[in-house]
């Protein structure tokens, strides 16, 4: 076997293997790091917590736990090594200090802290450097924290529940239930890794939801309500519970005030923003959402708040589950709303990346395409 190939399959495990950290290590990326010793796999780890240590640490630990010598050894990691003092103390210096060899990066990290000065440092040290391996696939699953830092804003994840022809509503409003109990268990399961859950203001009164994360091991999501009149009823879930779990009411200039601040009394942070457009006002959120350290922020609805986020570019990532019922009805209520596009060409074009299967409910997860 070729040494390309070698790289390719041990970055592929790397990545494999990062994934275990999703919803546990943001802001900081998901990252896998595999090491080789004489072709034989010696250590492997991953970013596991926020806070804690990191891939290329952990996989060290590991293979020194295993009774293996590093020294020599070839490290494949999904993202470029850090070289600063953060939380823990820097990756590159670590894999100096442990005497590797050769050290093979799938992205670089786009950071400011880091950028280039990761290798550079590893280079500086002796050490041999090859990027660019597996680029396409380590990029996927560190593309929530790539957004964040190139553009200051969080990955947005939209879900909805929709019939076989594509409604998630009566013309009323009704839409409990589309999807069966496994596919309701399994949002609870995407709530619990994301930093926030917004919704708009149709949703939060028609559906009076808890917007909350009942998995174990979950974290505790930020939970927003879109709604430019501040007109969140006192007595909704949201409301009465805002001293148990963070809640945000996004807002506008023209919000009632008077109301906003019994909302504000009862514990919600009432965010008012500046700009007239709805549009502009969330994005502006969005970018304060992701300097507070929000990275994946999932938006459950309604069709307004979908279609804003549609007509911004934002939404990144969609799961769709689609319950055995056919609906019908011109009237009824779609999952994206504004303005209708002429020609196909216009539409977003998305990358399927899985499908399942639960009972006769079916789960599609798509991602925007690269």
């Amino acid at each position: 076997m070729d040494q390309p190939l070698k790289d390719a399959l041990h970055m592929q495990r790397a990545i494999e293997i990062a994934w275990q950290g999703q919803g546990s290590v943001e802001p900081n990326p998901m990252v896998g790091c595999v090491i080789v010793q004489a072709d034989n796999v010696i250590g492997e780890g991953y970013h596991q917590q926020f806070g804690q240590a990191h891939a290329e640490v952990n996989a060290i630990a590991n293979a020194r736990s295993n009774g293996a010598d590093v020294a020599g050894a070839t490290v494949y990691v999904t993202l470029e090594p850090c070289s600063h003092q953060g939380k823990t103390g820097p990756c590159a210096d670590a894999l100096i200090e442990a005497k590797v060899a050769r050290v093979v990066v799938a992205v670089l990290d786009p950071n400011p802290d880091v950028a280039g000065a990761g290798i550079k440092r590893l280079q500086d040290a002796g050490i041999e450097v090859t990027t660019g391996v597996e680029t396409a696939e380590a990029t996927n699953s560190l593309a929530p924290y790539l957004k964040r830092m190139k553009t200051g804003l969080p990955w947005v994840i939209a879900k909805w529940a929709m019939t076989v022809d594509g409604k998630i509503a009566t013309m009323h409003g009704d839409s409990q239930w589309i999807s069966n109990e496994h596919s309701r268990e399994l949002v609870q399961k995407i709530r619990g890794r994301v930093d926030g859950i917004m919704v708009g203001a149709k949703t939060a009164l028609n559906d009076n939801p808890s917007l909350t994360a009942r998995s174990k091991k979950s974290r505790t999501p930020t939970r927003i309500v879109v709604d430019s009149k501040a007109g969140l009823r006192l007595n909704s879930k949201l409301v009465k519970t805002a001293m148990e779990v963070p809640t945000i009411l996004v807002t506008s200039p023209a919000y009632n005030y008077q109301h906003a601040k019994k909302i504000a009394e009862a514990g919600v942070e009432v965010w008012v923003g500046e700009h007239a457009d709805p549009c502009e006002r969330l994005l502006a959120f969005m970018k304060e959402f992701a300097d507070r350290g929000g990275t994946n922020l999932l938006v459950e609805g309604g069709g307004t708040l979908l279609g804003s986020l549609h007509r911004l570019k934002q939404i990144d990532e969609i799961h769709v589950f689609v319950g055995p019922k056919l609906l019908g009805g011109r009237n009824s209520v779609t999952p994206v709303e504004g303005q209708d596009p002429i020609l196909m060409e216009a539409a977003d074009q998305l990358a399927l990346r899985s499908v399942r299967r639960l009972e006769d409910d079916v789960y599609m997860q798509y991602r925007r395409g690269f």
